[in-house]
């Protein structure tokens, strides 16, 4: 067909006409998820990771039709508190807070923003939500992880029968950490253990924290404590030396030298997380999904570990483990977490 200059311009201009329509409706249909966490450790990446790969599963991919941002406060609630307010002019669809001070962040500077916390201990004490038990209304809601912290004191008593001084060490500044301090100073006398705190404010001084345990606890543990956890190596190193037994809440710490841990899979955490972030996506409000938590844990143990520390684990509690782990050094354990 032979085409004329008259009807080459009309189909030009009808093409330049069409552009602006095409990519307006490309970009009408890419989402912005916007995600920050207060400091990068294992668990808490574990759950980032989750919910990438959640929202991947329900079709949101990142560079497709996904916008995916992410910024680490690295442990400074100021800095959580800046990145809060970054995103709260970037106006994301969705904006997801890991940990407590980052969720606290967003929700005093992102407020007209659609928001899902995902690994905040207390949600209703970091003044959230209102309730744990239904749809708050609002633009809030999300997973808390709270340990079960009796259980916690139950397998203190398991691994080290004749403990009576547990030292805990926990940054006094997370809502998260003084929920759990305070429910550890609850269960622990019932299972016969007076508790013994050292706190560490910031992550250079856990070290110290650890040695102020020395000579006057039998057992430490180690709750969910961002700060804590972030330099988890620094307890260890302390706890061999002195031989006193570390005991986690985290999971992933296990492989970074505690004897045991019965935790939650911070992976599946995320996973529950990503879950409400795509209904948010594909329209829902996040006030109208009610908030959950994680019942199902795991136990982990490290028999290597419990060796160095003057401890060998019975047979039954190994094989009552849903993972028996060895030591590995930081290199190891991000080559694995790679594969």
């Amino acid at each position: 067909m032979k085409i004329t200059k008259r009807t080459f311009l009309t189909l030009l201009v009808s093409a330049s006409v069409m552009l602006p329509i095409i990519n307006n409706t490309v970009q009408a249909a890419e989402k912005h998820v916007a995600i920050t966490q207060i400091v990068e450790h294992p668990a808490l990446d574990a759950c980032r990771k989750g919910v990438k790969d959640e929202l991947a599963d329900a079709g949101f991919v990142e560079g497709k039709n996904l916008k995916w941002s992410f910024e680490s406060a690295q442990g400074a609630p100021a800095t959580a508190a800046q990145i809060a307010k970054k995103f709260a002019g970037e106006n994301p669809d969705v904006v997801v807070g890991i940990a407590t001070p980052s969720a606290q962040a967003l929700a005093s500077s992102a407020r007209g923003i659609q928001q899902v916390f995902s690994a905040v201990t207390d949600p209703v004490g970091a003044k959230l939500i209102k309730s744990m038990d239904k749809a708050n209304g609002g633009n809030i809601t999300g997973v808390s992880d709270l340990s079960p912290i009796d259980s916690h004191m139950a397998l203190v008593k398991t691994i080290v029968p004749t403990a009576k001084k547990l030292g805990v060490i926990f940054n006094p500044g997370e809502a998260n950490s003084a929920t759990l301090v305070g429910l550890v100073k609850k269960y622990a006398p019932a299972h016969g253990m007076e508790v013994i705190e050292a706190g560490s404010p910031k992550s250079s001084d856990v070290l110290a924290a650890a040695r102020s345990l020395v000579g006057k606890v039998d057992v430490i543990y180690v709750p969910t404590d961002n700060t804590v956890v972030s330099a988890f190596e620094a307890v260890i190193k302390v706890a061999t030396e002195a031989k006193i037994p570390v005991i986690s809440a985290d999971t992933d710490s296990v492989k970074r030298g505690a004897i045991a841990a019965q935790g939650f899979n911070y992976y599946d955490l995320g996973r529950q997380t990503g879950k409400m972030v795509v209904a948010i996506l594909n329209g829902k409000k996040a006030g109208d999904i009610q908030p959950e938590g994680v019942s199902k844990t795991e136990l982990y143990v490290n028999p290597e570990s419990a060796k160095k520390m003057g401890i060998t684990l019975s047979d039954e509690l190994i094989k009552s483990a849903k993972e028996v782990v060895k030591t590995m050094t930081k290199a190891e354990r991000e080559a694995a977490e790679a594969k």
